[in-house]
């Protein structure tokens, strides 16, 4: 049994705050530095998602690339592109889209969508230098 594993890049932009609603702004500012000032900035964002399964025999592939990247920016993309983060996405509600944040969300929305449990790793870079990792609980 071959066990492979197939990676696909999505890439979007969209601005957040970083505030924990419960601080005070002299802590906001002091944990989050300029990313907590109250109307945001942004990022140019680029997400790989990995899958990680076997090749059907019949077709040759783990997935069809058409329906991962339908999947991906339907429930993802779609909803994050140029849109602000804390303010626009259901699915964020209520959570600091700190990378690492977001990087677990987009792993929790794509699991329930992408087929046969092949889903392995989101990895989500919120600038050139900066990447989180998220493989599931």
């Amino acid at each position: 049994m071959a066990i492979i594993e197939l990676s696909k890049r999505f890439r979007f932009e969209a601005s957040h705050v970083l505030r924990n609603p419960d601080w005070s702004d002299e802590k906001n500012y002091r944990v989050f530095g300029k990313c907590a000032r109250p109307n945001g900035h942004g990022h140019n964002y680029e997400l790989l998602v990995i899958l990680r399964g076997e090749v059907d025999p019949e077709t040759g592939m783990l997935i069809e690339l058409k329906q991962l990247k339908d999947l991906v920016n339907r429930h993802v993309i779609d909803q994050v592109d140029h849109y602000h983060l804390n303010l626009d996405v259901p699915f964020l509600n209520g959570i600091i889209p700190t990378a690492e944040n977001l990087c677990i969300a987009f792993y929790r929305e794509l699991e329930k969508v992408i087929p046969n449990d092949i889903l392995c790793e989101v990895q989500l870079w919120e600038t050139a230098e900066n990447r989180a990792v998220y493989r599931g609980d």
